[in-house]
């Protein structure tokens, strides 16, 4: 499972994320932010970063911009945002747009793994729930680097997993999708982290966050099976399989095969 794809299968599972991410049955299924924690979480995140006035900030796998616009406005740092998908970029730049943030939101479509952007170009690099997805998480952390300047920070957080106790439910492409099937333990992480020079400072655990976006999917779940099935249906959602898969993920956080972590780590000076 820790082995990453090659080749054309590498930008096929890179495309399936990214339409997957960028379709509207997630959208209803997940809200404005597509990861535990929400906006609550970004706040922790952007405050152990320590941002202050005017800084840089990359925003890798930006999605549909919630992160970057939340930065921007309530921070006062200038944002970039990178996503894969194209119309996840063009969601982001008419949001911030209608914002008023469009100066200091910006967003461009790129690959996490061969990021647009200068070396050295950013104080802080964030990236939430995202580096689970990725299939070479080693070249991922090698770019977050890369475009950090020195004494650099970079914010992740990000699904956790125990692989030995992954349920079956959680192997599969669809797993992979959900960020669950190539996560890995919090230990392994650091450790990809460290390899590319960039020295973890803090980590938190957030195993709370994964729970309450399960009970917020299956209510939502719940809601839309009345009011739009059809939206489900055309966004390929299993409607028999859903209540399983949600109980076996619960179960799966409960006990502690799978979990959510924040982690600040520094680039070398």
């Amino acid at each position: 499972m820790n082995q990453h794809p090659a080749g054309e299968e590498m930008k096929a599972l890179k495309a399936c994320c990214a339409a997957a991410y960028s379709s509207d049955v997630v959208g209803l299924l997940l809200g404005d932010s597509y990861h535990p924690g929400g906006t609550t979480l970004t706040r922790r995140l952007a405050d152990a970063l320590t941002l202050t006035p005017g800084r840089r900030v990359l925003d890798v796998a930006s999605g549909r911009g919630t992160t970057a616009m939340l930065l921007a406005g309530a921070y006062d740092v200038r944002v970039d945002g990178v996503d894969y998908s194209a119309a996840n970029t063009a969601l982001a730049q008419e949001a911030a747009r209608r914002a008023g943030l469009a100066r200091t939101a910006r967003f461009v479509t790129g690959d996490a793994e061969q990021l647009p952007c200068p070396d050295g170009e950013f104080d802080a690099v964030v990236c939430e729930c995202a580096l689970c997805t990725f299939p070479d998480k080693a070249e991922a952390a090698t770019e977050f680097a890369r475009v950090l300047r020195p004494g650099g920070r970079l914010g992740l957080t990000d699904v956790t997993v125990d692989p030995g106790r992954l349920p079956s439910e959680f192997t599969g492409l669809g797993a992979h999708i959900a960020c669950i099937a190539d996560a890995r333990p919090l230990p392994e992480y650091t450790r990809i982290l460290a390899a590319a020079g960039l020295r973890t400072l803090r980590t938190e655990r957030h195993d709370q966050a994964m729970l309450r976006m399960i009970d917020q999917i299956e209510a939502r779940l719940n809601l839309l099976r009345m009011t739009a099935p059809e939206k489900l249906a055309a966004g390929g959602i299993d409607l028999d399989a859903a209540p399983a898969v949600l109980s076996a993920a619960r179960t799966a956080v409960a006990e502690g095969a799978i979990g959510y972590a924040l982690i600040i780590a520094v680039k070398s000076s």
